[in-house]
């Protein structure tokens, strides 16, 4: 009689906890991609809020000193707790990444649908100029511009951002060809439809998984360029620190053998890459036709 009591009623949904499990059972690949983004981002965003010490204090008594329970991830050269700078680093890492990496999501899609839905001479002429874009190194070209100019988040914000863009505005330019010709956008041609509202109300509506699998990958890109430049010393400048500035000073005390200032930065780069790299796949696939 218990039994019957404390069963749910026929056709009532399963539990909150059951349908996660069940979501994340069909589509593994996206539910790791998930929450390996979730964590990047409370590293990035949440976690420096939540730990108290200062990490640009420095304590010259415990320099080089592997993680323990004062330092749980040990401290650097100079005695800063190494993961208050991690944390730190993420701050500063997604603050410069994510607004680049939106840049140039907007900036390909918008300059895709001006050469798809554009007159052919001038759809010619902005494809090849895409071309000569596309032939240049992006990591050479990010070098040279970030040698020339003041190097802020702003200013990186903006390189990061405005060399990104054109391999999504090929993509978006090619799909716009293809969806020029299809009896929707005809029809709203015929009935004195404009250009803007066509690309708003029925191509990126069309293209929308595709941009958001693009979107994805994008950003793993932007942390990706982000962290070789600060490798580089031409990234975020001191005394703010990245995933990348702070790998490049554990690796030049390699010879000391601090695996503690080398693995955990070099880790999060990765995982923000395969963060990305699982999310795109699982949304693709979540499109994918029959699924």
């Amino acid at each position: 009689m218990s039994d019957r009591i404390l069963a749910p009623p026929p056709g009532l949904p399963a539990a909150p906890l059951g349908r996660a499990i069940a979501w994340m059972t069909r589509r593994p690949t996206l539910a790791v991609g998930l929450c390996l983004a979730g964590l990047i981002l409370f590293i990035g965003f949440i976690a420096p809020f939540l730990y108290p010490p200062d990490p640009f204090a420095i304590h010259p008594d415990h320099a080089l000193e592997p993680p323990s329970w004062a330092f749980p991830l040990g401290t650097d050269e100079l005695g800063r707790d190494e993961l208050g700078l991690l944390l730190s680093g993420g701050l500063a890492t997604m603050v410069v990444a994510l607004p680049a990496a939106v840049l140039a999501f907007v900036t390909g899609i918008a300059y895709g649908l001006a050469a798809g839905l554009g007159p052919t001479w001038a759809d010619r002429l902005m494809m090849r100029l895409l071309d000569a874009i596309l032939a240049l190194p992006s990591l050479i070209v990010l070098i040279f511009f970030a040698a020339l100019v003041t190097l802020n988040d702003t200013s990186l914000i903006l390189l990061l951002g405005l060399i990104s863009w054109p391999g999504l505005a090929r993509l978006v330019r090619n799909e716009t060809r293809a969806q020029r010709g299809r009896d929707f956008v005809l029809a709203a041609e015929q009935m004195g439809a404009g250009r803007f509202y066509i690309a708003r109300a029925h191509l990126l509506r069309v293209m929308a998984p595709v941009l958001v699998v693009n979107g994805t990958f994008m950003i793993g890109d932007a942390i990706f360029a982000l962290s070789a430049l600060s490798f580089l010393g031409l990234g975020v400048q001191p005394p703010q620190v990245s995933w990348g500035s702070l790998l490049e000073s554990g690796l030049n005390l390699i010879a000391l053998d601090p695996w503690w200032l080398i693995l955990p930065p070099g880790l999060l780069v990765f995982m923000s890459l395969l963060a990305a790299s699982l999310t795109g796949q699982g949304l693709l696939r979540r499109w994918e036709p029959g699924r």
